[in-house]
């Protein structure tokens, strides 16, 4: 049985991603410190054999007795509101965190899969984006403690891959949804959809016209692992081809969530990209995957969870 070390394994996508590694046969070592994720996110796995929780800040260490086979380095904040809120922690964890969990792959001779994000192409110039894309990142504007985070990250891990030779596999990451985001995450699903549900106005910001690219968790979980188990080395998009603006976000979600509300505008934040879009041409011929589960399918089944989050809370 494969032993796995997921940090950020008690976030958003880090707990969906320890589910489905315990559904493929592992063992899973869950490293949180709990500063963004949170303990509840692992309530279903508690009970399950091969499944274990340390609750440690990578930034400090990381040390797993026994075996480990492959580690997944996602902690991280990774909202707008948490990296702003938090920005030297997320500039620690993207710096010396990463290299805490690289040097605990390379002790024991396993994989590493550092989670890298669609950020590290900035507001891109080309689209869709290829992994060949530079990007086009502001290094000083305020997204910049978490887009340069990941830049590094990716060239700390590319750093031990060549001098190292650890097997290193960076998937960038396009926004996801799913049961688990925080109703106060802040991205524009989450917020659409709790605003929705509560009969509030839908705040778009800037007119609405910029787009983005949602992947369902369960999904980007499925791509995240088959990434790691290749023998594709370096980076990869992992993300949802389908293009959206905002404004029909905005309108898929009225619909989902049956609420017949406005939509109020607010001014775009500063270096908000205007379009977002992966391509996945090699995900699709290296690891054979794609998405399945259609924009309008993952924004009932989020919604139905929020519901019951939101209900669960008390929260009117």
């Amino acid at each position: 049985m494969p032993r796995a070390v997921v940090t950020g394994g008690a976030g958003f996508l880090g707990s969906h991603l320890c589910a489905q590694l315990l559904d493929r046969g592992y063992e899973v070592v869950a490293v949180d410190n709990l500063l963004t994720g949170r303990r509840s996110n692992l309530d279903d796995l508690a009970g399950r054999d091969g499944f274990t929780f340390v609750e440690a800040d990578v930034v400090v260490g990381l040390e797993v007795a026994g075996p480990v086979d492959a580690v997944l380095h996602f902690a991280s904040p990774a909202s707008p509101p948490e990296y702003l809120r938090l920005p030297f922690e997320t500039l620690d964890v993207g710096s010396i965190g990463t290299r805490h969990a690289l040097d605990l792959a390379r002790a024991h001779g396993a994989r590493f899969l550092l989670a890298s994000t669609s950020e590290i192409y900035g507001d891109p110039e080309v689209h869709p984006q290829p992994e060949s894309y530079w990007g086009n990142v502001n290094s000083t504007g305020p997204r910049a403690v978490y887009d340069e985070a990941k830049r590094f990250a990716e060239a700390l891990s590319m750093a031990y891959l060549r001098y190292h030779e650890v097997d290193v596999k960076i998937a960038r990451i396009f926004n996801t949804m799913g049961p688990r985001m925080k109703p106060e995450d802040g991205r524009v699903v989450s917020n659409f959809l709790v605003q929705a549900i509560r009969g509030r106005p839908l705040t778009v910001y800037g007119d609405g016209t910029q787009t983005r690219s949602f992947c369902y968790v369960d999904d980007e979980a499925a791509g995240l692992i088959a990434l790691m188990e290749s023998e594709h080395r370096g980076p990869m998009n992992i993300g949802n081809p389908g293009e959206f603006t905002i404004l029909e976000l905005a309108g898929l979600v009225r619909e989902v969530v049956g609420a017949d509300v406005p939509v109020v505008h607010e001014p775009l934040p500063a270096d908000d990209p205007v379009r977002r879009r992966p391509d996945i041409t090699l995900a699709r011929t290296v690891l054979g995957w794609e998405p399945r589960v259609p924009l309008r399918d993952a924004l009932e089944r989020t919604c139905t969870w929020y519901r019951d989050e939101l209900a669960r809370a008390g929260t009117p």
